[in-house]
């Protein structure tokens, strides 16, 4: 075929076909869709061509122009997700060379032919889901040698489910539906949360044999009728009294698997806040704050560096009830509550360098200046020669990691769109302040993860654990984790600037996945390699698949979520120079404006990597043993083991108290 028009000038005839065409606006003729500053929304480019269409959530409709798509030779996926269109399938099967067809959320309706995706043997990815769709599933799907993903649920699909036996499928959901007759063999690898909402469908899986016929009773089809739905009563009893015996078999195996780690990763583990303490735990846990060495409670020995919490001294401290917070790499952590009121939180640092007390003292005055209110500023500091400690006020809700990945009451709750948002945008304006403050340093944070991001009531971001680089000894650096940054691990080149904002990246995947990133831990497994992640999903135009759950019902939010997502992407890119700067990532995130987007007024369940998934080695969830330290360690006293998808499994460490001499601190 011999295409006469430009992918531009095509995606303009597309767009004169739709209705409510407003997100539109950036589609405009003489600009090309491919410009990098000039970027067509729901474009995706590759090597300067079209390469998906991603118009989820955009409130249009109408019809869908297929003779346009047809004059962009380069289009490999489509996507009208959450939209209003309506009427038949329209003609995609003309389109051979599609790897992706997201439909999800739409109005359309009709029976699709049986040879529809005849000819679309590239074809990977099938949406269909929640249209009004009637019929046979078609039989040609059985027949697409690569296809990965099929989700028709939320249809009127009828008849029985086809052959279905590509190896290569990994996602299948066909639930809620009018499907009858037996799950096929080959398909009793998937979950029956697959196949449920089928009133006539049995199988195994389902708890429902298909041995046993009925028949029709004298009093004649409502006498069925009522025999059907007490056969299906009975089956969804024993289905519910299955999973409430595989949750609890689940919570007794996470139960073990969490005190296993505990014992053996305590020192390594990321402490968080115990919800209660009972007197009898405390009771041999606390001890007074301070040192048995003769001289160390003169006031003098303690520096007030800010005093914008009034003063104090080390006899201050030792009068303090203590706890232990936490213990990792670079010393442990401890919180105090003096007799005043105040709360504070104690870091020792252990892997100090070779520098002297005024260098200490120069460098911790500089930290005591900092003013930000996303900024953590040291209120003082203790100089011996073989003990440094530095003093914080003590946050009380504790880490971003904690509230995200833990804690399932109402501060977690409250981490909607809106507020990660916020939250980015706080964790941004911060690091920009670090980057001008101590612009002379290697990195200006150089340990921005989310533990080292502590919340404040009104769930606003402050940046604590930054400027060690320039206080720790070398070995200790590279436990930093802006020197895990791809260019200094797998190109040995010197840390710059530039590592903190590929730190920053990987927190915005975080928020907006919901996953535990992969790349805060030493072990090399665990977790969700969240950069790659969100990187194949734009080079596929699948971004909607990889938004968190819990806010992903935002629909008024979902161009937010993309913009977000690209910026992670480009702060995140493995060449340096290729990484956005601070202050052009904080202009571009600045520019987002909550609710500037329209979205349908219905939602539903977006595309997800685990729902529906086959049961295989490599969707077996996991524990996750989390190893990392901060000045805080994040202000906050269990150690963690963190389920990929259910985040669950606290289990308290034993609290102990302050004691400098002690000979295991």
């Amino acid at each position: 075929m011999a295409f006469s028009v430009t992918d531009s000038e095509a995606l303009l005839k597309l767009k004169q076909s739709f209705r409510n065409s407003e997100a539109l606006d950036s589609w405009k003729p003489g600009t090309n869709a491919c410009e990098k500053d000039n970027k067509w929304a729901g474009v995706i480019c590759v090597n300067g061509n079209v390469n998906s269409i991603q118009l989820n959530g955009m409130n249009l409709s109408g019809i869908i122009d297929v003779d346009a798509l047809l004059q962009i030779p380069g289009l490999r996926i489509l996507g009208f997700m959450f939209n209003s269109f309506s009427g038949p399938i329209p003609g995609f099967n003309r389109l051979g060379a599609l790897r992706a067809i997201y439909l999800t959320g739409n109005e359309f309706s009709g029976e699709i032919s049986e040879d529809y995706f005849g000819k679309m043997e590239s074809l990977k990815k099938v949406w269909l889901s929640n249209n009004k769709f009637v019929g046979s599933i078609p039989l040609s799907l059985g027949r697409l040698p690569h296809l990965f993903e099929l989700h028709l649920e939320g249809n009127q699909f009828s008849g029985t489910i086809p052959p279905l036996e590509q190896p290569t499928l990994m996602s299948l959901d066909l639930s809620n539906n009018n499907l009858r007759g037996e799950i096929p063999q080959g398909l009793s690898r998937f979950n029956a949360s697959s196949f449920q909402g089928n009133p006539g469908i049995c199988g195994e899986k389902l708890g429902i044999s298909c041995g046993d016929t009925m028949e029709p009773s004298s009093n004649g089809d409502d006498d069925n009728s009522r025999m059907i739905s007490i056969g299906f009563l009975i089956a969804s009893g024993i289905m519910l009294l299955l999973m409430c015996f595989g949750i609890y078999v689940l919570m007794r195996r996470q139960e073990r698997e969490c005190n296993i780690m505990v014992k053996e990763n305590l020192d390594e583990s990321i402490g968080l806040p115990i919800a209660s303490t009972s007197k009898k735990e405390l009771s041999g846990s606390r001890k007074r704050f301070g040192s048995s060495r003769k001289g160390s409670n003169r006031i003098g020995d303690i520096v007030i560096v800010n005093d914008e919490k009034g003063e104090f001294g080390l006899s201050d401290l030792m009068k303090a009830s203590a706890e232990v917070l936490g213990s990792g790499t670079l010393g442990s952590t401890y919180k105090a509550l003096m007799s005043n009121g105040l709360a504070v939180v104690v870091k020792r640092i252990k892997e100090m360098n070779k520098i002297g007390k005024d260098g200490f003292d120069a460098e911790i005055r500089r930290f005591g200046r900092l003013k930000h209110k996303n900024v953590l500023t040291p209120l003082a500091y203790h100089f011996r020669k073989d003990e440094k400690l530095l003093v914080y006020e003590y946050i009380p809700k504790g880490s971003l990691l904690y509230q995200l990945h833990a804690d399932r009451g109402p501060s977690h709750a409250e981490l909607n769109w809106p507020t990660r948002l916020k939250i980015i945008e706080g964790i941004a304006q911060g690091l920009g302040y670090l980057h001008t403050e101590l612009s002379t340093f290697e990195v200006p944070h150089g340990n921005l993860r989310s533990n080292n991001v502590l919340l404040n009531l009104d769930n606003e971001p402050i940046l604590a654990d930054y400027g060690y680089s320039c206080l720790i000894s070398g070995q200790a650096r590279q436990s930093l984790f802006a020197y895990k940054s791809p260019e200094v691990v797998q190109h040995q080149q010197k840390a710059t600037p530039k590592c903190d904002v590929y730190s920053f990246g990987v927190i915005i995947l975080e928020l907006i996945t919901g996953k535990f990133p992969s790349q805060y831990l030493n072990s090399g497994t665990g977790g969700t390699d969240v950069v790659q992640w969100a990187k194949s999903a734009i080079a596929e135009g699948r971004e909607t698949e990889i938004y968190d759950p819990e806010i992903a019902s935002s629909r008024n939010s979902l161009g937010e979520m993309e913009l977000l997502l690209h910026i992670a992407a480009d702060c995140t890119e493995n060449d340096p120079e290729q990484r956005l700067d601070i202050r052009e990532a904080i202009r571009r995130i600045e520019d987002i404006q909550i609710g500037g987007y329209q979205r349908p007024a219905s939602f539903h369940v977006l595309p997800s990597l685990r729902d529906g998934y086959a049961e295989s080695a490599d969707s077996t969830q996991s524990q996750l043993g989390l190893n990392a330290e901060h000045v805080y360690d994040d202000q906050q006293r269990n150690s963690i083991s963190i389920d990929q998808d259910n985040r669950s499994g606290l289990q308290p460490t034993e609290s102990f108290a302050f004691d400098p001499s002690h000979p295991n601190l």
